[in-house]
């Protein structure tokens, strides 16, 4: 095979109808678009209108909702990591946190926090901080030898939430 011989598979590129090119060409004058009208004009686009019908969007009832306070996490499983540190990428004589995970390439961005789950097999000791941890995932690393320390970060923005935790420590106090 040459460079000169290289072919696209037969079909592979299908030509655009010109629209608007003559009476000749099959499609010239209105291009397909019939006369006058909304649709025939340009810059419109009429989603989800049906006609003055009652559009499906409307139709349909509505149903559960968006949890606007949702916490999006980075998940990381255990054979991941234990893969990493095989690598070299982590060292497991190190405590272990969101930064060393973002600079292993394991997690691109932190978002809300990490989350260790327990899909994987892990067999370093290993000391991991993390936002959040299942119960098979914290029980397979203590298995292992290693610690896991859950952070619970308040956030500031949460502004009826400061005086319910200040009651809440007051309480624990008496």
């Amino acid at each position: 095979m040459k460079l000169n011989e290289l072919r696209d598979n037969p079909g592979a590129r299908h030509k655009s109808k010109r629209l608007g090119r003559g009476i000749g060409s099959g499609k010239g004058k209105t291009a397909g678009r019939g006369h006058k009208g909304q649709k025939s004009r340009s810059g419109v686009a009429i989603k989800g209108f049906e006609g003055g019908q009652m559009p499906l969007y409307r139709r349909l009832p509505k149903r559960g909702f968006k949890n606007i306070f949702a916490k999006n996490f980075q998940v990381v499983n255990l054979g991941r990591l234990q893969a990493a540190i095989d690598a070299g990428r982590l060292d497991a004589g190190q405590p272990i946190g969101a930064a060393e995970l973002i600079s292993s390439g394991l997690v691109r961005k932190a978002r809300d926090g990490v989350r260790l789950l327990a899909q994987g097999a892990l067999t370093a000791n290993v000391a991991i901080t993390v936002a959040g941890a299942s119960a098979a995932a914290v029980a397979a690393v203590e298995a292992a030898g290693g610690t896991v320390t859950v952070a619970k970060e308040v956030a500031a923005t949460d502004g009826g939430d400061a005086a319910g935790a200040a009651e809440g420590e007051a309480g624990a106090d008496a």
